[in-house]
Parts: structure tokens; C-alpha cells; sequence
């Protein structure tokens, strides 16, 4: 976000710097904002409410996965059937095998903690996630493909992986790679926009990541800032598959609302069925808001940026290249069937003429030099990291396991919900 002080006009005074203060934490926050608590928080506001578009989208904030072959589904299974994946491969993984340093991050239904691994000694972002919280929301289905997506991410050096999973009686626990370079949304505010050299670095790694993803018929949407981190050599790590569509063939399609406001897709505000071009449109976004400090049709009025979104003429400023301009254009065109990398997926994006000077097969074995090193001493640097977390304290129920005995019976509901979550690589993958 650009926060633009007024010198011409005079000195500016702390009052007027509380109020901007003020507006860049709002605005972090509702960045950080799932879509579903973002809808229910504009749905209190009667002004937005009053928008046609504002009206349309809040009547389907909770709608269900379509099926999309079978045009008389039969009645939706149980929940302990729809993610039921089988006897847990790691059985004996438990909270109290490991030091929970700090709170590196948090989400609609839990934290995710800089742990070390007593035995190991090896450190890990460890995300908690509360059962009772996702069963309310009826969330089930998206943590388990999140799970999923994490398992096929291990062969792809911009994913982050998966080590193992486990569970107990009343949380579910990823244990992840722990990145800690920053959000690229953090050093977009610190920096306000990057050099086209760089932008063009970070848009790479990150087509390279949607692409991989594409080719394995996963859809991500939901590519913004917020879930593109930087490793500790400044190359980029995407993050947060819980929103990701499973099984969407090269010409198949979904069309559940999901995303987060400032980069959704006009196809998606339409409520149309929409297809893997939804990430190059997420790419284009993040693309000019890398460029030029915000997102391509933000407004601070919601109503007012979603009509942006849909009819609004992209306008680009004159200080970036040809190329730039032209490969913008491309992505976010509002019509997808119209729309960079419709015809041909990421082949299109990987030979656009912006992309001229990256070395593919360098970019993939991370021979490019990274424009920018967050120079981190360690995993114990947690200077890139909002301290809005770190120095929030660990809970001290996040490494303990309730008491069987005691168990609750919603508890007790919760346990036999995530049946199949728990995984441990193959013991051949250690050697």
C-alpha cells in the first residue's frame, strides 16, 4: 500500500501520521482476512451492503462444491466418509516431541509456530489448526485437500512442503518447512514497489510454482502477498493450499467463491464457472502491485472495487516497459477465454516476451542469483516476521494432548472427523 504524506501542503503532523498509521494496520489486517470473515464483516455494514454486486455476492458467501459431472448428484456422504483417507502412517508423532518457540503466523483457525524438533534438532513451522473451529465452519473438506496438495509438493523447490501430520484428540498439526524470509507483502511494505528486474525474478518462481501445480490438475486460487514467502536466500516459497481445487482437468472447471477481494477474478465476482486461468489473472495482480504498490483495481470501498474489477479499463502507468505493459494486458484480461495462458497454460506465460532473459532450467535448479537476500543469521532471525506474532505467547495447550478421559463430547467428535489426516513420508525417502 502507498501511503503518500502531503509536503506540499505542509508539515506533516502527528495526528495526521496516527491516522495514516492507522489506515496501513487496517488495511494489513483485512489483507490477512479470509474471504469468508471478510464477507461476513462488510455484511454488517449497511452502505456496502447497499451494492447490487455487494447484495449478489453475500447471498452465495457459503456455497458448496458443485458436482460437476453428475447433473443429479447423489446425496453428499458423511463427513467422516468424505475425508477418510485411510489408517494414519504415523501414529506415534505427538505435540511433546517438540519446543514451541514462537507464533510466527496466524489464521481463521489456528496458529503456526517456530518449532524445534527435540530429537532431530531440526526446526519446522508447525501449523496447529483447532478441530472444533474447522468443523463449525463446515471446513473439513478444504484443510484435507490442503493436506493433500502439501503431499504432492515435494518434488517442486517453490512449494512449500510437507514433513509429516499428525493429530490429536483436538488439533490437527502440519509440521512444515520453515521459511523465514518475510511475506513478499511484508517487503512490499516496507519498500512500497519493486524494480521491474526483480518483479520479473518473483513473478518467474511464482508461474513456475502455479504451473507445476496446474500440471498435477490442482487449481490454487488464491495467490496474493500474504502467501508468497521468501526463503533465506530470497527465492520464493507459496504457501497455504487451503483453497486449492483438486482434480480440475485442462478443460474443466469450478465455480465455488473463493479468493480474497482485491484479487478476485471478474469471472469469479460473475459467479461463472471459472478455470485455471483464475491464477494467471491472481498473477497478473500481484505482478502490478509489485510493480506499482497496490493491487491493479483496489478501492477502499469494497463495492466500488469490485465494480473495478468488472469495468473498469486496466490503466497502466508509463514507467515500465513494453514487455511489462504488454504481458499485464495479457493476464488481466477480464474475459478468460481471452486471457493469457488460456490456450496453452503456463507455456504461454514461460514464453511471453517479459520472461526473454530467464534462464528456465537455471530458474528451476535455483542457479539465478536472487535479486534481493533477506541475509538471516539463522532460523532463530525472526526479523521478518510481524511482531504482532512473535511476541504474542505460545499457548501453552498447543504441545499438550487433552486427557482421554476427559474428553468432551464434541471433542470426542472432532477426533473421529479428521480420520486418515496424520502422514509420514515413506522411510525410504530418509535414505
Amino acid at each position: 500500500m502507498t501511503v503518500k504524506t502531503e509536503a506540499a501542503r505542509g508539515t506533516l503532523t502527528y495526528s495526521r501520521m496516527r491516522g495514516m498509521v492507522a489506515i496501513l494496520i487496517a488495511f494489513m489486517k483485512q489483507r490477512r482476512m479470509g474471504l469468508n470473515d471478510f464477507i461476513q464483516k462488510i455484511a454488517n455494514n449497511s452502505y456496502a451492503c447497499k451494492h447490487p454486486e455487494v447484495q449478489s455476492i453475500l447471498k452465495i458467501s457459503q456455497p458448496q462444491e458443485p458436482e460437476l459431472m453428475n447433473a443429479n448428484p447423489s446425496p453428499p456422504p458423511s463427513p467422516s466418509q468424505q475425508i477418510n483417507l485411510g489408517p494414519s502412517s504415523n501414529p506415534h508423532a505427538k505435540p511433546s516431541d517438540f519446543h514451541f518457540l514462537k507464533v510466527i503466523g496466524k489464521g481463521s483457525f489456528g496458529k503456526v509456530l517456530l518449532a524445534r524438533h527435540k530429537a532431530e534438532e531440526a526446526f519446522y513451522a508447525v501449523k496447529v489448526l483447532q478441530k472444533k473451529a474447522i468443523l463449525k465452519k463446515k471446513e473439513e473438506k478444504h484443510i484435507m485437500s490442503e493436506r493433500n496438495v502439501l503431499l504432492k509438493n515435494v518434488k517442486h523447490p517453490f512449494l512449500v512442503g510437507l514433513h509429516f501430520s499428525f493429530q490429536t484428540a483436538d488439533k490437527l498439526y502440519f509440521v512444515l518447512d520453515y521459511i523465514n524470509g518475510g511475506e513478499l507483502f511484508y517487503h512490499l511494505q516496507r519498500e512500497r514497489c519493486f524494480l521491474e528486474p526483480r518483479a520479473r525474478f518473483y513473478a518467474a518462481e511464482i508461474a513456475s510454482a502455479l504451473g507445476y501445480l496446474h500440471s498435477l490438475n490442482i487449481v490454487y486460487r488464491d495467490l496474493k502477498p500474504e502467501n508468497i514467502l521468501l526463503d533465506s536466500q530470497g527465492h520464493i516459497v507459496l504457501t497455504d493450499f487451503g483453497l486449492c481445487k483438486e482434480n480440475i482437468e485442462p478443460n474443466g472447471t469450478t465455480s465455488t467463491f473463493c479468493g480474497t477481494p482485491e484479487y478476485l477474478a471478474p469471472e469469479v465476482l460473475h459467479k461463472q464457472p471459472y478455470d485455471r486461468t483464475v491464477d494467471w489473472w491472481c498473477l497478473g495482480a500481484v505482478l502490478y502491485e509489485m510493480l506499482y504498490g497496490l493491487p491493479p483495481f483496489y478501492s477502499r470501498n469494497t463495492a466500488e472495487m469490485y465494480d473495478n474489477i468488472l469495468n473498469k479499463p486496466l490503466q497502466l502507468k508509463p514507467n515500465i516497459t513494453n514487455s511489462a505493459r504488454h504481458l499485464l494486458e495479457g493476464l488481466l484480461q477480464k474475459d478468460r477465454t481471452k486471457r493469457l495462458g488460456a490456450k496453452d497454460d503456463f507455456m504461454e506465460i514461460k514464453n511471453h516476451v517479459f520472461f526473454s532473459l530467464i534462464n528456465w532450467d537455471d530458474l528451476i535448479n535455483k542457479k539465478i542469483t536472487p535479486p534481493f537476500n533477506p541475509n538471516v543469521s539463522g532460523p532463530s532471525d525472526l526479523r521478518h516476521f510481524d511482531p504482532e506474532f512473535t511476541e504474542e505467547p505460545v499457548p501453552s495447550s498447543i504441545g499438550r494432548s487433552p486427557d482421554s478421559i476427559l474428553l468432551t463430547a464434541s471433542v470426542k467428535e472432532a477426533a473421529e472427523a479428521f480420520l486418515g489426516f496424520s502422514y509420514a513420508p515413506p522411510m525410504d525417502s530418509f535414505l
